[in-house]
């Protein structure tokens, strides 16, 4: 055989190996594109679920379970199955959670049942609108929520927010006690507390103890934190827009427990 001859058949082998590739190739990239699809959709649950937590789960339940009075649950049946009808949204659910989580509602949709923050009912959360989160962050928050499809609650009650038995320490230290109530009445939701919370929706709150003296002339710290907490517009700290917080923390906690978290809050120094 002559050398070209020889180099024209290397050339016809090397270039059918080559198609053979390509097609083996060909044949398993639709698996490969479903399983990277699948590793994609996950990552974007266990970011959501962080930034659930630390965003959304004050007022709608580590769970999504919603809080009495605040806002509805999310980990509900009836939230897949018949809420865009109630709301009347033509588009899909995840349009519906992306866009309510990225430009907040002015008014509950059911102020019988859930009267939201205030005004707005529901703060926006995009960076689009004035809110904290990126537009990718609201994406995977979405993913999270709608990852609750297959194992929504039907029918959910929402149960009364237990009063716990208070321990030992808790009995006798009010501090200790306004530690609980900031985590279970939603404040961890919306501020940062370094080593406790990561909310930011509003202030940060790790010294508002000695930040508080400062803030009102003529007004004592326990005075401003107070009032803060009642009457969240009398006093707006810079760069942080009115009608975010809840107004009526009044009616959600009992006296004493505002007391206590006064006096948490006063001990961040």
């Amino acid at each position: 055989m002559s050398r070209f001859n020889l180099e024209i058949l290397l050339g016809i082998i090397l270039v059918s190996l080559t198609t053979v590739i390509l097609v083996v190739y060909g044949f398993n990239e639709e698996d490969r594109m479903a399983e990277a699809g699948e590793t994609q959709h996950a990552r974007a649950i266990e970011v959501g679920a962080g930034l659930y937590e630390n965003n959304c789960s004050g007022c709608h339940g580590i769970k999504g379970e919603g809080i009495l009075g605040l806002c509805p649950p999310l980990n509900d049946a009836e939230f897949f199955t018949t809420r865009l009808k109630e709301v009347g949204w033509s588009s899909s659910l995840e349009d519906y959670v992306i866009s309510t989580v990225s430009s907040g509602r002015t008014t509950s949709t059911r102020p019988d049942q859930f009267a939201g923050q205030g005004s707005p009912a529901m703060p926006a959360w995009s960076d689009e609108y004035g809110g904290p989160l990126r537009p990718d962050q609201i994406q995977d928050i979405t993913t999270f929520i709608l990852n609750w499809e297959s194992t929504a609650i039907e029918g959910v009650v929402i149960e009364a927010l237990a009063t716990p038995t208070p321990s030992p320490e808790e009995a006798t230290d009010p501090v200790a006690r306004g530690q609980k109530v900031y985590l279970d009445r939603g404040c961890s939701g919306c501020h940062t507390i370094e080593g406790l919370s990561a909310g930011t929706v509003g202030p940060n709150q790790t010294t508002i103890g000695t930040l508080a003296e400062t803030r009102i002339p003529g007004m004592s710290a326990e005075e401003y934190i107070l009032e803060s907490i009642l009457d969240p517009s009398a006093y707006l700290v810079e760069g942080y827009p009115d009608n975010v917080m809840p107004k009526n923390y009044n009616d959600l906690i009992e006296p004493d427990q505002i007391s206590d978290l006064v006096a948490f809050l006063l001990s961040l120094r």
